[in-house]
């Protein structure tokens, strides 16, 4: 081979191998630092996941809740659980990638075994799988309780105000339950991005129809709630105030999916981490929700007074425009049905991990079929027969704050931080926020559980009183 040849040859390669360039590149592009498909999420789609996971059910319970604290201890609260879960998603984020390595955790336990190790796993995965299970039974009961007030608003509208229009919330909760076993199969978080932006919006609107009813109503009878909250006697008032503080304790609760919703988000050189990505969108997320929660919450209050409903759009408190209400609870149905999925989704992320490491034979197309399925059905049949909505809101909201949403987040990001953690305010600041959490949740679980076994008395299994 000659000279010439040898140069010839010699472009040849380099033509080949420009030409593969760009292919190797896009390749390199599609995959992140883990080999997994490239995470395309911004502050947008974390801002949305958020307003989808944090509003939920529980802003509809504010009226009744700010009504047992009256008006002084209701916005000390409603600003201490915004100040709270603010401060612990931002040390959350923090604790997405190992200090070490600068590995990924998939998941809240992932997180919590990464800092904490394996002891402390199995605490969490009792905390946070409960909280995700009661969750998704007070978002079917509330589903169907929306359902049954668009109904008896109808029936009011045509009969009269005086006319008995029972509707069962079962068959609700049962239709529900189908739409959810079909939305489970679902893969993962990455393919609820639209899900969760249409659930945000929705919120939004039936939030502001509680406010803008909540202001007619104020017009029109001027009722101005007592600052202390409801009069009632020394036993009630604390068992109410008690169950009051586990219904806005639950209306804050998201940070068990923090880390899922995080794992969604692009980080790369070029753009923001995924750490500031994640606290730019808890940060407008939470802006947004405590917004709604203080309008809905404060105005609620001063519309009806101690007499607020437990749920403001199907307490029927309003009758009239009953389309404006039907409009609402539509809202809360549409929203309900991604914020489900939403919870839900880690859940079926643990057992589909169990399988490929226990049964890695089984295929995971049958297996998701079967499991979710199961589950949904599940879920269903216990909330048709606890349909309870503020005592199972406020049972939820007590066994999660504390280790949720304050304990692990702190224990993961003092271990993470070591001896750097020299800030002796910032310790006194996480030592503070410890003690009122846990006293909190405490006390609200009590009001909750007394709650819950004052409604079971007198009421038939599977039996709903609408």
């Amino acid at each position: 081979m000659d000279v010439v040849e040898i140069s010839e040859a010699a472009d040849d390669i380099k033509e080949l191998d420009d030409d593969l360039k760009p292919a190797r590149t896009d390749d390199i592009k599609e995959l992140d630092d883990d080999l997994k498909p490239a995470r395309t999420g911004n502050v947008f789609n974390a801002t949305a996941h958020v307003v989808t996971a944090v509003i939920g059910s529980g802003v509809l319970g504010l009226p009744w809740s700010i009504a047992q604290l009256g008006w002084v201890a209701g916005v000390i609260m409603l600003v201490f659980f915004a100040l709270a879960t603010l401060y612990t998603s931002a040390l959350l984020a923090d604790c997405y990638r190992d200090p070490v390595t600068g590995k990924r955790s998939y998941t809240y336990m992932d997180a919590v075994n990464c800092h904490l190790g394996k002891k402390q796993v199995y605490l969490c995965a009792i905390a946070q799988y409960l909280n995700l299970l009661c969750t998704s039974i007070g978002y079917t009961i509330t589903t169907a309780t929306s359902m049954v007030a668009v109904k008896r608003a109808l029936c009011f509208h045509t009969n009269g105000h005086d006319a008995h229009c029972h509707v069962s919330n079962i068959p609700w909760m049962i239709v529900f339950g189908g739409i959810q076993i079909f939305l489970s199969q679902l893969p993962d978080f990455s393919h609820l991005k639209f899900v969760s932006i249409v659930a945000a919006i929705m919120s939004a609107i039936y939030s502001f129809i509680g406010v803008g009813l909540s202001i007619a109503r104020m017009a029109i009878r001027n009722v101005s709630g007592p600052v202390w909250g409801t009069q009632l006697s020394p036993a009630a008032k604390t068992w109410s105030v008690f169950q009051a503080l586990g219904n806005i304790a639950f209306a804050y609760s998201f940070s068990m999916v923090l880390i899922e919703i995080q794992d969604t988000l692009r980080g790369t050189p070029k753009y923001a981490p995924e750490t500031v990505t994640m606290k730019k969108g808890t940060k407008w997320g939470i802006g947004i929700t405590t917004a709604f929660y203080t309008s809905v919450g404060c105005l609620g209050f001063a519309a009806f007074g101690q007499h607020a409903p437990g749920n403001i759009l199907t307490g029927f408190g309003f009758y009239n425009p009953y389309w404006i209400l039907a409009i609402g609870n539509i809202c809360v149905v549409i929203h309900l049905i991604g914020a489900y999925q939403v919870y839900v989704q880690p859940i079926f992320a643990a057992s589909e991990r169990a399988l490929r490491i226990n049964w890695a034979g089984m295929k995971l197309i049958w297996f998701r079929l079967i499991f979710r399925t199961l589950f949904v059905i599940a879920v269903t049949f216990v909330a048709s027969a606890l349909p309870f909505f503020n005592d199972i809101n406020g049972f939820i909201g007590a066994i999660s704050f504390f280790p949720l949403t304050v304990y692990f987040p702190t224990a993961m990001y003092i271990k993470s931080k070591g001896k750097s953690l020299t800030c002796t305010r910032e310790v006194i600041i996480i030592w503070v926020l410890r003690i009122i959490s846990g006293l909190i949740t405490l006390v609200a679980m009590i009001g909750s559980v007394e709650g819950i076994q004052s409604s079971v008395k007198g009421t038939k299994l599977f039996h709903t009183k609408n």
